[in-house]
């Protein structure tokens, strides 16, 4: 008899071998895991077809009867395998190209058997390529009928005979071996108030359904279990663990904050904006660490609460840093704050990876004496010979290009914690801000300055280039300038270098008149930084590049952004890109290039893309199209534990259903130590045993 942590290799039918390839391609090693190996489809099995009834308009079909005519023909690399399937309608040529002897040693002609397979043509006549074959006995019919799963395989499973149908076999084997019912995972309160299947139950019919109804049941309570257990997780070691974290309370919003606000700010902040602040300014002083996400769309003034956000730290006799994750974005935000702060009195420096010995040398002397108010760089923060003062706020730009384990390393820089604040202009979709980053309090500017205009997107396809650059003379011509971006996958793709390159060629032939720049990912710092400031400055009308210019660029004058070959970019990233544009009051318009042939996912972007310029709408759209596991790479990455059966796209409701029940259980019980919540913590300790808690480094 098995138990749910037994060894999978001595479950009948694995053994050693199987067990370790089991193992290393798909993570099962015990009986519990192959019960959580949950089918990714469902074939309905609940009919048998005659032979007569084949038709092109069934996919997969189902028959009972007998073998005849069982031979091997050819031989080497065209040796295989053939027989006749027949019932009392008439029969089906079966074929086999592979496995040919393992199926000669089991298939017994004049034995009744049960076929599933999928017709197709050959010769004009129907056939059927490696079918799968079960003998015919009352358990087999009962077991092979109804609801039938399916489980992805690897090529290496599927050679060593571990095929859908096997890992089906070893399922059932499995249930039919467990010397009791799986134990209950959920307290009986919340399988009362919500009506879930118990959990034994759930297992059984996820991979071996009664009926439609009850397969549905089954996904339903697994899929909630999983969602409510990452939600349990992340709530009680943030949210409530919080009022345990200890921050630096700013107390007071004094003369740096004020003095900036009354006499360098010469516009009004938006009522987005304030809000954040009041946000901001509630968590600093409030005693506990400060870990909050800002999101905002390109261009809404992220940059200005981020700054006032500092200035609030230097009010309380602290220092800041701001940490973004490339140089080009680094000296932007230093050229934007230094401009901000003039006449402040405020220090700040800037640290990358091309700053020279000697001005490292007095960065690091000024800022461990105090001297130094505010530091900006990259990756460069984090080294060991960079030593605050006392560092009380921490702003990081764009994180999620950030390792975890490197923005832990500025937690070292203080004995207590800085706060924090995260910002990103990807608009993260409510359901992924729930889990990814479901550990920080989420702020949002939605709201864009006065004065800017939307957007226009209009998509040509390439036979139109000549139009596109009609367009682009007539913009400059009234003292504009633009954008030409290419792909640039990887910084290794010869044919993207050429395509860039040979793109500068074109446009200096077909644009004589105007100066171009080229930037791409290949140039040595200096010469991309002197190429972007010749744009910058206005000597160059048309900057080509790749998209080193998704980020850190601030040119309020350019008004056209073209994006060539834009099918192979995604949602997230056009918009970026489109971002670069429609920074100042004059219209600004962003123009897809694409071939005629689309496939009809790619048609989707470039329709959401001319549709809307709502960066939510568009993240939502792209976590639709991508799935949550593409978006950013944060989707597992982020979360306490992977999912295996739940969507965060499909099942958005019950998420927030799981999030709302976390929530109610600790605010009842904070630290699940009531009898009935003694379930909670031990599959928490369970879950969470080989995962490194990372929920207070944001």
């Amino acid at each position: 008899m098995a138990e749910l942590l037994s060894d999978i290799q001595f479950l009948p039918g694995v053994g050693p071998r199987r067990a370790q390839l089991l193992g290393s391609e798909v993570g099962i090693r015990t009986i519990e895991d192959l019960l959580c190996y949950y089918p990714y489809k469902y074939l309905d099995r609940s009919r048998f077809y005659k032979v007569s009834e084949i038709n092109s308009d069934v996919s997969y079909i189902q028959m009972k009867g007998r073998l005849r005519n069982l031979r091997k023909v050819g031989e080497g690399r065209h040796e295989r395998m053939e027989a006749i399937f027949y019932d009392e309608t008439g029969g089906i040529s079966l074929v086999w190209f592979r496995g040919i002897r393992y199926a000669a040693s089991r298939l017994k002609p004049d034995t009744t058997y049960i076929l599933f397979g999928k017709p197709s043509v050959f010769n004009g006549k129907y056939n059927i390529a490696h079918p799968e074959l079960e003998e015919a006995t009352p358990e087999t019919e009962k077991k092979l009928t109804g609801w039938m799963a399916l489980y992805n395989t690897t090529e290496k499973m599927k050679n060593a005979g571990l095929t859908s149908t096997t890992m089906r076999k070893l399922v059932y084997v499995a249930l039919e071996e467990l010397s009791q019912p799986v134990r209950e995972t959920l307290p009986r309160y919340i399988l009362d108030t919500y009506h879930l299947m118990g959990l034994d139950e759930a297992l059984r019919n996820v991979h071996f359904p009664k009926d439609p109804v009850s397969l549905k049941s089954a996904r339903m309570r697994l899929k909630y279990e999983e969602l409510f257990y990452i939600q349990l997780s992340i709530l009680k070691q943030s949210v409530y663990g919080s009022k345990k974290s200890r921050g630096f309370v700013f107390a007071k919003i004094g003369t740096y904050f004020n003095s900036f606000y009354s006499k360098n700010l010469t516009f009004e902040l938006t009522g987005a904006q304030k809000k954040v602040l009041r946000e901001i300014r509630s968590d600093v002083g409030s005693g506990r660490q400060m870990n909050r996400l800002l999101q905002g769309d390109v261009g809404s003034g992220k940059t200005l609460v981020a700054l006032l956000t500092m200035l609030m730290a230097l009010d309380n006799g602290y220092q800041a840093c701001l940490m973004a994750p490339t140089e080009i974005l680094a000296s932007q935000h230093y050229q934007t704050i230094c401009e901000m702060l003039r006449g402040r009195g405020v220090t700040v420096s800037l640290l990358t990876g091309s700053t020279k010995q000697s001005d490292r040398k007095e960065i690091h002397g000024s800022l461990e004496d105090g001297r130094l108010q505010i530091l900006i760089g990259t990756h460069a923060l984090l080294e060991d010979t960079v030593q605050f003062s006392n560092l009380g706020m921490v702003v990081i730009d764009e994180q999620h290009r950030f390792g975890v384990a490197q923005r832990a390393r500025l937690w070292s820089k203080n004995q207590t914690p800085p706060h924090v604040l995260v910002m990103t202009a990807t608009p993260i979709p409510r359901t992924l801000a729930m889990t990814v980053y479901g550990d920080l309090d989420v702020s949002v500017i939605d709201e864009l300055p006065p004065g800017r205009k939307p957007i226009r997107t209009i998509h040509y396809y390439e036979t139109k280039r000549d139009e596109v650059l009609r367009f682009l003379k007539k913009e400059i011509d009234v003292g504009r300038q633009a954008y030409v971006v290419y792909p640039l996958i990887k910084e290794s793709e010869k044919s993207d270098m050429q395509a860039v390159e040979q793109g500068y060629e074109y446009i200096r032939e077909h644009l004589p008149q105007f100066r171009v720049s080229m930037v791409h990912g290949q140039m040595k710092s200096t010469e991309k930084d002197e190429e972007m400031q010749r744009f910058v400055r206005g000597e160059t009308k048309i900057m080509v590049a790749t998209t080193v210019i998704e980020v850190g660029v601030n040119v309020p004058n350019a008004s056209v952004m073209v994006i060539e070959s834009a099918q192979r970019f995604g949602l997230a990233q056009l918009h970026q890109l489109r971002g670069r544009v429609g920074r100042g009051s004059e219209q600004s318009y962003c123009i897809l290039l694409t071939p005629y042939k689309l496939a009809s996912d790619t048609r989707k972007r470039i329709e959401t893309m001319v549709s809307t310029n709502d960066g939510f709408e568009i993240a939502e759209a792209d976590l639709r199209l991508r799935g949550p596991g593409d978006l950013e790479g944060t989707m597992q990455s982020g979360m306490p534990f992977e999912l295996k059966i739940a969507n965060l796209v499909q099942d958005s409701e019950l998420l927030t259903l799981a999030r709302d029940t976390a929530m109610r259980v600790l605010e009842s019980d904070p630290s699940l130590s009531a009898p009935a919540n003694a379930i909670l913590t031990l599959q928490l300790r369970k879950k969470t045993k080989e995962t490194i808690d990372w929920s207070k480094i944001s």
